[in-house]
């Protein structure tokens, strides 16, 4: 029997959560696109400031999963969204329910902090995760597209 239990990633978090953001980044095939480390983490998601937070999903004691998440904005609604920036959970343990758990987690607190929304996004390619979020009810946005600036763009636009 598998104990899944889920709590606030602490700063003392910071290496493993670089273990599974890296971890998340080899699977979506762009690891050479990840630039922090153990001091990034812990300033962005551990500071004072930080408007950025950590979940960890430990099964039996270990850690096999993390969240990070932020609260964004819905003008329409008039309130605040829970937006779930990354989710891994360690290929072994995909099947024992520690990907929903982290869901669930999640989803009750953005009840809990009265959200109006609870979103992500997936990789158009990365189906399992597709058919996952699809089985718990969650819908495709597909009328939005993103627009991203970032490195170089977004210093030029910025100057």
């Amino acid at each position: 029997m598998h104990k899944i239990e889920i709590r606030q990633a602490k700063i003392e978090d910071a290496a493993t959560i670089l273990r599974f953001i890296t971890e998340l980044a080899t699977y979506e095939k762009l690891a050479h696109e990840v630039k922090t480390n153990i001091a990034a983490i812990e300033q962005s998601i551990f500071s004072a400031d930080s408007t950025a937070h950590g979940i960890i999903c430990e099964v039996n004691g270990e850690p096999v999963g993390f969240a990070v998440y932020f609260y964004n904005y819905s003008t329409w609604l008039g309130k605040n969204g829970l937006y779930l920036e990354d989710l891994y959970v360690s290929p072994e343990y995909r099947s024992i329910g520690a990907g929903k758990a982290i869901l669930k987690y999640l989803a009750k607190l953005a009840v809990a902090k009265n959200c109006g929304r609870f979103e992500w996004c997936v990789l158009d390619w990365n189906e399992p995760a597709i058919d996952f979020y699809k089985s718990i009810g969650a819908k495709p946005q597909d009328e939005w597209v993103i627009y991203r600036l970032t490195g170089d763009a977004l210093l030029d636009f910025a100057s």
